[in-house]
């Protein structure tokens, strides 16, 4: 009896059909609000690079008032968080909601502790009278790391409604995009902070 085997160009045809049926994760709209908000970071990127070539020695002694060991605390939870948000992703994929609870309410707890420690830090240069009317560089500093910081606030209400969408029992086409389109913004702030913290506390 002989096994009957789609021809190779029919078996291409239906391979890239396969693919071309494979979409970005979360909404269209998510990603066009994500690489707009991109867009305006980098040009604040840019704008900072521009400001410290004009004051190299100005920016290298403020930069050298802070504390990078606060910097580089909120960029381990950071990474942490993003990794409990994909084992969340994961789970939903499984079924897991209870687990997908734990990890985003794991992811939650890592964003609070990075603004428990932006606290301390905005602390410290306050009271050593660093504050954005200083000079250019704390100006752009408070400038990029407080958007990051009202960013990841808004990334905390939007893990939140995640959280509650894990439990329920069934999500509609509708509430899964927004599940995965959450998490890519979580992606986002966590992505973010990765430029701005050698951008800000390291480059010399």
């Amino acid at each position: 009896m002989s096994v009957i085997t789609e021809p190779p160009a029919t078996q291409v045809t239906r391979v890239v059909a396969e693919k071309k049926k494979k979409k970005v994760p979360g909404e269209e709209g998510v990603w066009v609000f994500i690489l707009g908000d991109m867009s305006v970071f980098a040009v604040f990127f840019i704008v900072f690079l521009v400001e410290r070539s004009k004051q190299v020695d100005l920016f290298d002694l403020s930069q050298a008032t802070l504390n990078k060991n606060f910097g580089a605390l909120n960029t381990v939870f950071l990474l942490i968080s993003s990794m409990f948000v994909v084992l969340a992703v994961r789970a939903m994929r499984t079924a897991q909601r209870l687990l997908a609870q734990r990890f985003i309410a794991s992811a939650f707890l890592c964003g609070i502790a990075f603004i428990a420690v932006k606290v301390f830090e905005y602390h410290e240069k306050i009271a050593a009278h660093q504050v954005p009317t200083t000079n250019g560089f704390y100006l752009l500093y408070f400038i990029l790391t407080g958007l990051h910081l009202f960013h990841l606030v808004i990334g905390l209400s939007v893990l939140t409604a995640l959280w509650f969408l894990a439990r329920k029992p069934e999500m509609s086409k509708h509430q899964w995009s927004f599940f995965e389109g959450g998490t890519c913004f979580w992606h986002m702030v966590d992505l973010l902070w990765l430029v701005l913290f050698p951008l800000i506390f390291l480059v010399r």
